[in-house]
């Protein structure tokens, strides 16, 4: 249902019965039943398979390529080198923007790190493909290469993360130290993680002329059209990117990689439609993934246990030919109320793929030191984890003293602790036994996100039929953004949902941003709202200004759209459908369209984040040094909550995620070769459900009016950055050894137990 003024634009809409329900998910049939069709489903007439060949050293240069022997290969089409290629409009190694990154598209023989593209292999099977790469046996010229968090000299990168300084201060950190009655020095690391969606990075392209068809999984349409369009030197209407369902992103499919590239390059090539699609290894370089870091935090507190200085330094890597610097000690700016609070951040250049956006950029990684030193410092005062925290969680902003809604996050602690049962943990480590003796433990983590928005663009209709019509160019990832933005748009048009035919998933609907930093909820919902609003404000003029309708003369009295009708604020027994008043007004569709994104003047004045409080029980085998999570439970602020099911299934993704973190996740680089040695679902470990324990969600009732006009924040990400602080403080308490090295191994154990 939505409230409607005449004489000015709506700030608020009331929403009536669609926001709020945990309606099942609108592509769930489909999904389950085999028939939602993925980037690498698709296959037009006379299709063509392509297959990366990719470099198996780490640095040097490709000396020789039998090409000769792949292209006799039967059914082998023709090699993509460095040498035969269709050119491109400009140079991928220009930034044209601060989103743009650098890629390989076989610009040159350089090899740059492990499982570079190297070559492209065009056939008419993928057996054939696959065989024909194999077949380049290429010969290189070695160099040693750069590898690890040591690999050179450091240097302090003009940025971090986007756009963010590499050091924010304010107060006197060292005086703060000097000053405390106790203080704790620590330095933690935490490995390379590869992002590994289910469904790998794959692209269908036809080109039709000079006409370019694209069936690519994206969590950014537009960027991913305007980055094809420039590399391509084609103007945008003669592009189509088409990305309905996507198997998973995690940021990796947020901005525009080479793997595309090359697959809509080998269409051009060859005049015919062309597959390409990663293999597993191959999504271990070119498509980003985390950086590792080593971080030292030094924090110090007064007599009362009250922080005096907190000191957060950060270093990470990136790649030699490009910047993306992980900015882990950002995460030390907004939880803690310490009067001197310091961040910086140094790197290093390796030989790996450049370092990109994934799930919780710098708040996961920055999160398990911050939260590991916050426990460590509580210890050295004698407190609770919890009332150490709950005496030092900031109420302002620490950077900027900007309000944000603390309180939230002290229902978060409160609610959070009553349900895990927090009471009756025991201040002493190693305290604690279940039947089997096994040793238990309970440690808890502070979460925080920030609530994001870009900018997105939506088109309503009202057809005269009375159903609606919603047009975004939306991305669903698997986070349920069919089903929640569907909600939005139907309670903003005042239509049961299932009379709403909402359209999303290709680059000829309207902007939707980017499916990133848990903001697209937000983000393209203001914007469906906005469009909504705009759409029943038209027909509302119709009805009001026709002294055929019930409605006329309504005037500041205002309308409400419910259920397919305007019914008058002031009086409801006066109301119309809306295909009588279009059917009246000889009217077949009426539209309109709306905008969201963040308001500035509210973003300088209030600091805004989700914000939450996870709890975590582990058991140790005292002789094997085996740990198993045996029960989480998350407490989560997170603003208006469109859909309970969808948000409990992301929260409780974040907080797998998490707990893989302290505990699985790492992949292993050959320091003498530069190659990762498990690139694969095999060795690169992630938990199964044997490893998943019982988890339990609260969504802490949260208004915070100032985040954008439906009052959402994301949760995609924010359930990661509690949830692996909380294990590893739990395997000390079930221990009493602290691991400041990540994932925690079972021999970090066994020499300490």
């Amino acid at each position: 249902m939505s409230e409607l003024n005449l004489t000015s634009a709506p700030a608020h809409l009331r929403h009536g019965s669609n926001i709020g329900q945990p309606l099942t998910r609108r592509d769930g049939i489909l999904k389950v039943t085999g028939q939602a069709t993925y980037a690498a489903d698709n296959h037009p007439p006379g299709m063509l398979f392509a297959v990366i060949a990719a470099a198996s050293i780490a640095r040097g240069r490709v000396v020789s390529l039998d090409v000769a022997a792949a292209k006799r290969h039967p059914g082998v089409v023709d090699v993509m080198t460095p040498e035969h290629k269709p050119p491109l409009a400009i140079d991928p190694e220009i930034k044209t923007n601060p989103f743009v990154f650098r890629m390989e598209a076989l610009q040159s023989n350089e090899v740059r790190y492990a499982n570079q593209p190297i070559a492209v292999v065009i056939a008419e099977t993928l057996e054939a493909a696959t065989e024909g790469a194999a077949l380049l046996a290429p010969r290189y010229e070695t160099l040693p290469p750069l590898v690890g968090l040591d690999a050179g000299e450091s240097f302090v990168p003009p940025v971090v993360g986007v756009g963010n300084p590499a050091e924010s201060y304010h107060g006197d950190v060292e005086a703060g130290l000097a000053a405390a009655d106790k203080q704790i020095d620590a330095t933690y690391e935490t490995p390379p993680q590869y992002h590994n969606a289910m469904e790998p990075h794959a692209v269908v392209a036809h080109w039709d002329g000079d006409r370019l068809s694209v069936d690519m999984p994206t969590q950014g349409l537009k960027l991913s059209l305007a980055r094809i369009a420039e590399l391509f030197g084609i103007a945008h209407d003669k592009i189509h990117v088409r990305s309905p369902f996507l198997g998973g992103g995690f940021g990796s499919k947020g901005l525009m990689g080479g793997p595309p590239v090359l697959g809509i390059m080998a269409a051009k090539l060859v005049g015919r439609p062309v597959k390409l699609v990663l293999r597993r290894e191959q999504m271990y370089g070119p498509v980003g993934h985390r950086a590792p870091t080593r971080q030292r935090l030094r924090l110090g507190t007064d007599t009362e246990g009250r922080l005096t200085a907190l000191d957060h330094h950060a270093r990470t890597v990136s790649s030699t030919f490009d910047d993306f610097y992980e900015p882990a000690a950002g995460a030390s700016h907004t939880l803690y109320a310490a009067p001197a609070i310091r961040t910086s951040h140094d790197a290093v250049r390796v030989n790996t793929g450049t370092p990109l956006f994934m799930r919780a950029p710098g708040e996961a990684t920055g999160s398990i030191a911050l939260e590991s030193a916050i426990d460590e410092m509580a210890w050295a005062c004698g407190m609770d984890p919890l009332a150490f925290r709950l005496k030092n969680y900031a109420e302002v902003e620490p950077m900027t003293g900007r309000p944000f809604s603390s309180k939230a996050l002290r229902a978060c602690y409160e609610q959070g602790a009553a349900r895990f049962g927090w009471a009756k943990r025991p201040l002493q480590p190693r305290q604690m036994r279940d039947d089997a003796g096994l040793l238990v433990g309970w440690g808890m983590g502070t979460a925080t996100f920030p609530a994001l928005m870009f900018q997105a663009e939506a088109r309503a209709a009202i057809r005269r039929d009375g159903s609606g019509v919603m047009e975004i160019g939306a991305h669903d990832m698997g986070q349920g953004a069919w089903t929640a933005l569907a909600q939005i748009a139907a309670d903003a048009v005042g239509l049961d949902i299932d009379s709403l035919d909402f359209k999303s998933g290709t680059s000829d609907l309207p902007d939707a941003g980017i499916a990133g930093g848990s903001a697209h909820t937000a983000t393209a919902g203001a914007a469906i709202h906005s469009a909504g609003a705009a759409v029943i404000a038209k027909l509302a003029d119709l009805a009001t200004s026709d002294e055929r309708s019930p409605l006329f003369g309504a005037g500041n009295a205002g309308v409400i759209a419910r259920e397919g009708r305007l019914i008058r604020r002031d009086d409801e027994s006066r109301s119309e459908s809306y295909s009588e008043i279009l059917a009246r007004a000889g009217v077949a569709e009426i539209e309109a369209r709306g905008t969201g994104a963040a308001n500035p003047a509210a973003m300088e004045q209030y600091a805004m984040h989700a914000h939450g409080a996870v709890f975590a029980e582990v058991k140790v085998d005292p002789e094997l040094g085996q740990i198993r999570v045996s029960r989480m439970v998350g407490a989560f602020a997170a603003g208006r909550i469109i859909n309970p099911r969808m948000v409990q299934s992301q929260l409780f993704g974040g907080m797998i995620w998490g707990l893989s973190f302290a505990l699985h996740e790492e992949a292993i680089t050959d320091r003498r070769t530069g190659r990762i040695m498990n690139a694969n679902l095999g060795e690169y470990h992630l938990p199964v459900n044997a490893d998943v324990p019982p988890l339990d969600v609260i969504t802490v009732e949260e208004h915070d009016p100032h985040v954008n006009a439906l009052g959402i924040k994301g949760v995609g990400e924010i359930g990661i950055t509690g949830s692996a602080g909380a294990v590893a403080n739990a395997v000390w308490h079930a221990t009493g050894v602290r691991v400041r090295k990540f994932p925690i191994r079972i021999e970090e154990l066994l020499t300490q137990l």
